[in-house]
């Protein structure tokens, strides 16, 4: 049997009843989403340039997008996602949102050597990289490093382990969880991805303790 995919897991993480109230079909709901974008959003506003284009890799039910988008401008907001599945809900989340700040989603995947993105000032990648292969984190940062000039950030959010140990119980269960769905997801050492930032160009990390044992984990490309 194939290991499970990512947005296979995303699917189970979400509500799978009816669309919400004024909703649409194709809108996915992810719990965790509603719990978290409040802190997320009080870290962005204050680490985020003021203006320019902010590309969210893997949005996954594209309901960080549709909050963020509005709160954030005039910076540009820029979702993405490889999975079509995924891209739909991403559209159908921002045509509720009808906030003009907020572009249409584009087909990425960290992984490619070449991105559909001319230019922007920041990236951000929530809950990704535990949940993909380590590949994807090298893609992610690469791409990064490849993308944005000198100043630009990188916003990366999470549970992480430091100084090689989980930071709760919570964080060591749910990374067992993770790798017996698929060997090659789980929990990554912030250290190890500090040192493909320095290796993409970026300066030292920035961790900011965040509620449910998570990190916001900010790079500046040098």
């Amino acid at each position: 049997m194939p290991a499970p995919s990512r947005t296979s897991i995303l699917a189970a993480m979400a509500t799978t009843g009816s669309p919400r109230e004024g909703g649409s079909a194709d809108c996915r709901h992810a719990p965790a989403t509603e719990r978290n974008r409040g802190p997320i959003l009080e870290v962005l506003r204050a680490v985020l340039p003021a203006e320019g284009r902010v590309l969210e890799v893997a949005s996954g039910t594209g309901e960080h997008a549709a909050y963020f988008a509005p709160r954030l401008a005039p910076r540009l907001w820029l979702p993405s996602d490889p999975d079509p599945d995924l891209r739909r809900s991403i559209a159908a989340h921002a045509r509720l949102a009808a906030c003009p700040s907020l572009e249409p989603p584009l087909a990425l995947d960290a992984r490619d050597p070449d991105w559909p993105v001319e230019e922007a000032a920041a990236v951000v990648c929530i809950n990704m990289i535990h949940i993909a292969p380590w590949a994807a984190a090298e893609g992610l940062i690469a791409g990064a490093g490849r993308l944005l000039a000198p100043g630009g950030l990188l916003y990366l959010y999470g549970p992480f382990r430091r100084d090689g140990q989980h930071t709760a119980p919570s964080n060591a269960a749910f990374d067992q969880s993770l790798r017996e769905q698929d060997p090659a997801w789980g929990i990554r050492d912030l250290e190890a991805v500090a040192e493909l930032a320095a290796a993409a160009g970026f300066g030292p990390a920035e961790a900011i303790e965040m509620p449910a044992n998570n990190l916001s984990v900010v790079f500046r490309r040098l």
